[in-house]
């Protein structure tokens, strides 16, 4: 989650608001990549993956976790450590509070976080960069780019600045990012984020499996 963190960091360099839920239904899967370079001249190169379900006051994020994932990890240390990469995150739209938990199947609990833990999860509490993956509004204030779109109904907008830029794929349509890319100029820091949409939506959706979970609080993990 750190990586979405720092490819959104310069949309998030302005203030957001709680942009109405208007965009359509998707489900999505996102691809995270980033770059740096170091002083020493190390390349590190991070790259993952999720899936996203967006409904009407309802965002559902899970990691794609490759096979070569360490199952062990993966079964055990979840509950023991609550670690917040591997459970899926629910953010909810309840009037105009934005509600965060998350759902351990395994052990079938809802886990709640409260608004000031939301740091320690890499949660920044607004619905609309959740909903959206970038606010509208940002993407409005942004200029048209020349670069050229294969895809219809979408359009670059391009922004440079202190010597970083930042380059959004707006899909008007269906109000969602296909591509973000930022960094700076000297070329060492990249960020990128690939946004596919999926043909068909889901018919069953998990935050109405829970009935019966038990819940829970994000302190009773703390040590």
């Amino acid at each position: 989650m750190l990586l979405r963190t720092l490819v959104l960091a310069l949309a998030l360099a302005a203030p957001t608001t709680q942009a109405a839920t208007s965009a359509p239904p998707l489900d999505l899967r996102v691809e995270y990549y980033s770059k740096a370079v170091s002083p020493e001249g190390v390349t590190r190169e991070v790259r993952y993956a999720e899936t996203m379900l967006r409904r009407p006051g309802h965002v559902w994020v899970m990691r794609v976790l490759p096979q070569q994932a360490p199952a062990a990890e993966h079964e055990h240390s979840v509950h023991k450590h609550f670690n917040p990469v591997l459970l899926p995150r629910h953010v909810q739209q309840d009037g105009d509070k934005t509600r965060l938990e998350y759902v351990d199947a395994r052990n079938k609990e809802v886990i709640a976080v409260p608004p000031g833990e939301y740091g320690n999860v890499d949660f920044d509490g607004s619905w609309t960069n959740a909903y959206y993956l970038f606010d509208p509004k940002l993407v409005q204030a942004m200029p048209l780019s020349q670069r050229p779109s294969a895809v219809a109904g979408a359009r670059w907008r391009e922004q440079q600045r202190n010597g970083s830029f930042r380059r959004v794929l707006w899909d008007e349509q269906r109000q969602i990012p296909l591509r973000i890319e930022s960094g700076d100029l000297a070329a060492t820091t990249f960020h990128r984020v690939e946004v596919q949409a999926q043909a068909n939506l889901a018919t069953a959706l998990p935050w109405q499996q829970t009935k019966g979970y038990a819940q829970r609080e994000y302190g009773d993990f703390l040590d």
